[in-house]
């Protein structure tokens, strides 16, 4: 039998994937994906064999990807960011018991929240939390109760699938949320194409960002009580006080 990498590629450089990922893609004689993720890594890899599949065929990527580790084949599934946050990883768990004598391994990633923090100072100082603005696998009114929870929480807060042109007003139906327990000049921040040419960045208030278009390769960071601006950095301090 196979071995199967379910492999996180970080933001999108080469320059953030991990060694640990790269060792994967290195042992793999196929790569599996999201196609825009594959076309992203293929000129680091062009003697490997590639298999990929458009938006919602995850399933069929990742039963393809078991069988093919268990026909003995090493493969390597990608996944962007990390594997284990809103990627590949669970399902291709999930499924594993079908597959009897594929062996898995999950390669660590760095996610958008982590990457995108990075872009922005230190937005994620102190605790937070992450959550998808998508409601095509979670019932809006799930995401509602994680808004509210999480502003009353003070969390710090990121944002995933902020937008899209299905889902125009989720941005804006968030923070309507959010400003039910925080003020309208908390500070936000916003990091477009992270770790990609045309990298964007904006720090500005949670009223201004109810007025702001983002689109789904934008990651939103919403302060807690306690963030700041320092200097063009944003910052939530952990609370060390100088000796």
């Amino acid at each position: 039998m196979g071995k199967l990498f379910v492999v996180g590629l970080g933001p999108g450089h080469p320059a953030q994937l991990t060694e640990e990922a790269r060792a994967a893609l290195s042992a793999a004689g196929l790569i599996c994906g999201y196609t825009a993720y594959v076309e992203q890594i293929a000129p680091l890899y062009p003697e490997k064999e590639t298999y990929t599949s458009g938006m919602l065929r995850e399933i069929d990527r990742c039963r393809h990807a078991l069988a093919e580790a268990r026909s003995g084949k090493t493969v390597a599934m990608v996944c962007s960011g990390d594997a284990g946050v809103y990627g590949m990883a669970a399902p291709i768990l999930e499924l594993l018991p079908e597959y009897p004598g594929v062996e898995a391994e999950i390669v660590a990633g760095v996610t958008a929240a982590l990457s995108g923090a990075a872009v922005l100072g230190a937005p994620l100082g102190h605790d937070f939390c992450v959550i998808s603005l998508s409601d095509l696998l979670t019932p809006w009114a799930a995401i509602e109760k994680r808004l509210r929870c999480a502003g009353e929480g003070d969390f710090a807060i990121a944002l995933y699938n902020p937008s899209s042109k299905r889902r125009a007003e989720h941005l804006r139906r968030a923070c309507d949320i959010l400003l039910e327990s925080r003020r309208a000049d908390t500070l936000c921040g916003t990091v477009r194409n992270i770790g990609r040419d045309g990298q964007e960045k904006r720090l500005l208030t949670l009223a201004e960002l109810r007025e702001t278009a983002v689109d789904m390769v934008t990651t939103v960071f919403i302060g807690s009580s306690t963030t700041k601006k320092v200097g063009e950095y944003m910052v939530t301090p952990r609370g060390y006080q100088p000796l």
